[in-house]
């Protein structure tokens, strides 16, 4: 038996779990909130049981790492921190240099710092935990597990782009995706609950939360997906744009007086998606209950449910077949109008939605009729698991 530390960190938040492997048992989960800001505060619970609950002065990512290794031992689910034997970063650009988990050494990690190009708000905190953790835990492998990583199998007519191979060559100009954990995690899921091998299943993962993705799964590998050179891409989200034509950026910097693209881009990323169409907020459950009296909510989601639609029936198209549809994530798990929205785009490839199951769907569940053409799922995503496993797995 070992003790896994599973961290997510991000810019002001650090999120974890601590498995007990290879039984799978979550001893702990946690959080720390509004980390390097006012107010910050740590969460854990043990059994679901909340246990440490308080405000506490978290001005750095080290300062934060160390709440967590005190609390671990104040709740008593570890008694020695040399009882951890691996601890698994979620870490977003992988680039082409990491195309599966790996042991973060010195080296590894100066190639994590020199892909923060590619995702400057996520891979320099990731990198920051990892430093901070190793420091705390010298003798305890760090193991870095890459969003981007699972898509490495995608064929290159597929994560290409049309402009000049030197761009790609000399500075890496091509789709990378994300959510790459959480797609093979729901995929292998997908597989047990078909009883058959993954690797040969065609499947279409939709990973619908605040941040959305879909991806169409060949053989068990990443074939194709919505996000793109960074997660901007793809589908309309809670707070990010979408796929959206590139001459619009410099229109609308030229009409806006930007002279810094990096302000453009922060426009993309946090004051669009949802929130820019409705005027009203991120947050698709305050869209739903507004809609019927708000066009512009209602706009809204019709766009979110779109957006999936096209590219949803795009990979099926592109698959040729698909052996289960599967929603996931926090939309995806908990949003019964948007999974009956997005069967009923699907309807001409014969997908029908079981509306009881679909209201009330209790873990895993199959949401299509027995005559579906194709099974629809809804898997709960556990990306926490998928790096525990792949800590066991290297340490």
């Amino acid at each position: 038996m070992a003790k896994i530390l599973a961290i997510n960190a991000g810019s002001s938040t650090l999120k974890w779990q601590l498995f007990l492997m290879p039984e799978e048992k979550v001893l702990a989960k946690g959080l720390i909130d509004r980390m390097g800001m006012r107010q910050s505060s740590i969460t854990m619970s043990v059994n679901d049981q909340v246990v440490i609950k308080r405000d506490q002065d978290m001005p750095t990512i080290a300062a934060a790492v160390a709440a967590v290794m005190n609390a671990l031992k104040e709740s008593g689910v570890i008694h020695d921190l040399t009882e951890l034997k691996g601890v698994g970063h979620r870490i977003v650009a992988g680039g082409e240099v990491f195309s599966e988990s790996a042991i973060l050494d010195h080296q590894a990690l100066a190639q994590v710092d020199a892909l923060a190009e590619y995702a400057p708000l996520h891979n320099p905190p990731e990198a920051a935990a990892v430093r901070a953790f190793a420091h705390r835990l010298p003798r305890v492998p760090q193991v870095g597990v890459f969003d981007t990583a699972f898509h490495a199998s995608m064929p290159a007519v597929n994560y290409r782009y049309a402009i000049k191979q030197e761009f790609y060559e000399q500075f890496g100009a091509r789709k990378y995706g994300a959510h790459g954990t959480s797609h093979r995690y729901v995929a292998s899921r997908a597989a047990a609950l078909l009883n058959r091998p993954l690797n040969e299943l065609n499947l279409v993962s939709m990973h619908l939360g605040s941040g959305a993705s879909v991806t169409a799964i060949k053989n068990g590998r990443s074939y194709d997906t919505s996000m793109g050179f960074t997660p901007v891409a793809g589908l309309a989200m809670s707070t990010r744009s979408g796929d959206i034509d590139p001459s619009l950026v410099l229109f609308l910097m030229q009409k806006l007086h930007l002279h810094d693209p990096q302000k453009m881009i922060d426009i993309l990323n946090r004051e669009s998606g949802l929130l820019a169409l409705s005027g009203l907020s991120p947050d698709m459950r305050e869209l739903q209950a507004a809609a019927p009296n708000n066009p512009d909510a209602r706009l809204a989601l019709d766009v979110f449910n779109n957006r999936v639609i096209k590219y949803v029936a795009s990979y099926l198209a592109e698959l040729g077949h698909a052996d289960g549809l599967i929603f996931t994530a926090g939309i995806g798990e908990h949003d019964e109008d948007v999974r009956r929205e997005v069967i009923a785009g699907l309807s001409i490839f014969g997908v029908k939605l079981d509306e009881q199951a679909n209201r009330d769907p209790h873990g895993e569940t199959l949401i299509s009729t027995p005559d579906s053409t194709i099974p629809v799922f809804m898997i709960p995503t556990n990306e926490e698991l998928m790096i525990a496993r792949d800590v066991m797995q290297l340490v």
